[in-house]
């Protein structure tokens, strides 16, 4: 039996998700694995100085920080965040080299960015014949020291032609920089059980006709989805809506509390998106890497927003939708309306569906072989 650890945390809630996705595939698919699911938060619990200081952890105001969209300046708290791993650096190694001490892996699997130096340097210190794999879940890095690091014996394995290359140019060759089709997705999400669509919507309280669009802001939620509401009442395009406001509870109630001049169907935090975007057919919401690959593999063209309130690491995940001709990136939400209408029109719907049917992310069902391949080297 070959032992795992698939190192994840929760600011944001792209890590953990990945780090479940491929646990679910390796368990239906009886990879003879035992994996242990590491939450770097609590292993270094004891470094952190917001948990020290304020009572509340690091990755938890990172979540409040999302939920409320006080982004703005995020590439320099970016730069701000890495000085403080940069000075913690040793006392961060310390404390993962205690924890790799209590059980040998046959493979660590990194999930998270920002620690990959921390990472690398304490298992090569306890088990330097250990192989340590990052799986971005970026659709690109944001370097400096983000994702890849240089001068690392380590894999790193990308989604993107473009992460594919950062890879190669900070020197990794093709061995180590390995590429598949995509972000890591729950199985869940390539499931497709008969489904009867009107039914499914009227149950909601939705019309069985009408185009539906799904406003999905990550597990967190956040106020800019009554923003987009309120700006959708003004379309000229009749649409309708489900709008999934995860964490944020206060929202979800003011938005079942309001009249609105369209059919809404309003969802809390819920483990059901892949059942929500298969009665919906467009999605709306923040360019995050996993929800932007949920709605595409879904087939659903995106509506994405890119300014200075985008998170830095984000930022190319627009460039990508728009190369790929997959959906609209608006400068501000407050434009929603008529990117709407735009999308919506006869024959450019179409067009957005064919170029979202022409991606094939496969990437959860790749990763599996790739680590068995590597165990076994």
């Amino acid at each position: 039996m070959k032992h795992l650890d698939f190192v994840f945390f929760d600011a944001g809630g792209g890590h953990r998700a990945a780090a479940n996705a491929l646990q679910a595939l390796i368990q239906r698919r009886a990879y003879p694995w035992q994996i242990r699911l590491v939450n770097l938060q609590e292993v270094l619990d004891e470094l952190d100085i917001c948990r020290k200081y304020f009572g509340i952890r690091m990755q938890d105001v990172y979540n409040q920080i999302l939920k409320r969209g006080w982004t703005i300046g995020s590439a320099q708290g970016v730069a701000l965040m890495h000085w403080l791993i940069r000075h913690y650096h040793a006392d961060q190694v310390r404390v993962l080299a205690n924890f790799w001490r209590q059980m040998e892996p046959d493979l660590v699997v990194s999930l998270i960015p920002n620690f990959g130096r921390a990472l690398y340097e304490s298992l090569k210190q306890v088990w330097p014949k250990t192989p340590l794999v990052t799986i971005l879940t970026d659709l690109a890095d944001y370097p400096p020291h983000f994702w890849i690091e240089p001068g690392q014996d380590q894999y790193y394995i990308c989604g993107t032609e473009k992460a594919y290359q950062q890879a190669r140019e900070f020197g990794y060759s093709e061995e180590r920089a390995i590429r598949v089709s995509g972000m890591v997705l729950h199985p869940r999400f390539y499931e497709r059980p008969p489904i009867d669509r009107a039914t499914e919507r009227q149950k909601l309280g939705l019309d069985p006709d009408l185009p539906t669009g799904l406003i999905l802001f990550g597990g967190q939620g956040s106020s800019l989805i009554r923003l987009i509401l309120k700006r959708l009442e003004k379309s000229a395009r009749r649409a309708q809506y489900i709008a999934i406001c995860g964490k944020n509870e206060s929202l979800r109630d003011q938005l079942r509390r309001t009249r609105w001049s369209f059919p809404l169907f309003v969802e809390g935090f819920t483990s059901e998106v892949p059942y929500y975007m298969r009665l919906s057919d467009f999605f709306i919401g923040k360019p995050g890497p996993g929800s932007i690959s949920e709605a595409l593999v879904m087939g659903l063209p995106v509506i994405l927003e890119r300014n200075a309130w985008t998170l830095p690491q984000e930022r190319y995940n627009t460039e990508w939708i728009q190369e790929k001709g997959a959906g609209i990136v608006l400068r501000n939400f407050r434009h929603i309306a008529a990117a709407v209408e735009t999308l919506l029109a006869p024959g450019a719907f179409e067009r957005y569906q064919q170029a979202v049917a022409k991606l094939d992310n496969q990437a959860v069902f790749e990763i599996p072989p790739i680590l068995e391949r590597l165990l076994k080297s």
